[in-house]
């Protein structure tokens, strides 16, 4: 009689070695943050937010966003973004944003099925909102039969990889807030904003009245985490609530909290922000030396949009992993990450030269 083979341990699955240009998602955990998660181990702390490490992380959190922060650590992107705009609509709420958002394009319909929202989108040449755009969709506050524009939401740095200057948000802040309606930053990369910008993510957030933010970690090192930063508390409803019933609520939360620590207590944010950022010009400088290949938007954050042929795209991605933005056009997005290296950048520069020179 043939027994079951013994159970072995766990090994590894993958070449450590290979990276690809798809996701700044495809990259591991730094070890700073690996660290720190060791660090947290061990013993009893008490569940579901009431531990130390995720009080200590409201001090953190006032030091970059100021003394009225609240960060409410979540599992992910989309389950911060739901949670965050539900805190800040009645039932009846809308929320407009541009047509290339996440929240609109790539949360699969969370927002609206599960948040219970309408979106109003707008179409934007760049990613980015203005006041004039906002007000394509700002109106009819009395009409029952259309959703009520409640929110402006933003992704600071956008889909299209571009940067919102701190006088761009101020104006879309005030804008909103003079017709009564409240403001979200989508910040899944705001670290690579803040490094593009230079300045302090304060800057373009709390300083410029963002009502709440979305903090993004798991783009910049982190195993998994988001937070919902609320900035304004005079904004929100029942944030504590509405995370639990949004399944966003982790019961070991202090190893959320710690890795948010990791980045955050330092400069591990900033420095694996402006390593992607800077990696993202190489392989823009690059690129730019390869005939029939178009940049499509400014190169400002750790993302390059770009233009080729589809057939070189194809073949490209049997090399290195990376995705259609839009395939009928034949637009493609490559993403740097904390882990790109120099060598990396100029071997895919190669291999596009090379595919891109047979035709």
């Amino acid at each position: 009689m043939r027994t079951a083979p013994a159970p072995t341990a766990a090994r590894r699955h993958h070449d450590p070695d290979v990276r690809g240009f798809a996701s700044d998602n495809y990259a591991g955990v730094h070890p700073e943050v690996l660290a720190a998660l060791a660090l947290a181990n061990g013993g009893h702390q008490v569940a579901y937010g009431e531990d130390q490490y995720t009080e200590h992380l409201q001090r953190i959190m006032h030091s970059h966003f100021g003394p009225t922060a609240q960060a409410f650590p979540v599992f992910n992107g989309t389950g911060a973004n739901v949670t965050a705009l539900q805190a800040l609509t009645d039932r009846w709420g809308a929320v407009i944003c541009a047509q290339t958002a996440h929240i609109n394009v790539d949360e699969g319909g969370a927002p609206e099925r599960m948040g219970g929202l309408k979106l109003l989108t707008v179409p934007t040449p760049d990613g980015k909102l203005t006041p004039e755009l906002i007000d394509r969709e700002a109106y009819g506050w009395d009409d029952e039969h259309r959703a009520m524009p409640q929110v402006v939401s933003i992704t600071q740095n956008t889909e299209l990889g571009t940067v919102y200057t701190p006088a761009e948000i101020r104006a879309i802040v005030d804008h909103a807030h003079e017709r009564g309606m409240k403001v979200h930053l989508d910040g899944a990369r705001i670290s690579n904003a803040a490094a593009s910008l230079d300045v302090p993510m304060r800057t373009f957030t709390n300083a410029v009245g963002v009502d709440v933010i979305t903090f993004g970690g798991t783009k910049n090192g982190m195993m998994f985490g988001e937070a919902v930063v609320v900035l304004n508390p005079d904004a929100v409803s029942h944030m504590k609530h509405l995370r639990k019933l949004s399944m966003q609520l982790a019961s070991k939360m202090r190893f959320v909290s710690v890795q948010l620590e990791a980045l955050l207590a330092r400069d591990l944010w900033l420095r694996n922000a402006r390593h992607a950022n800077a990696m993202a010009q190489r392989l823009a400088e690059g690129v730019r030396q390869v005939d029939g290949v178009e940049i499509l938007h400014p190169v400002q954050a750790n993302a390059v949009f770009a233009r080729l042929p589809h057939d070189v795209s194809v073949r490209l991605q049997q090399r290195f992993r990376f995705y259609f933005w839009d395939e009928a056009a034949g637009d493609v997005r490559w993403m740097c990450s904390f882990d790109t290296t120099e060598e990396d950048v100029d071997a895919f520069v190669q291999a596009l030269k090379e595919e891109t020179a047979r035709g």
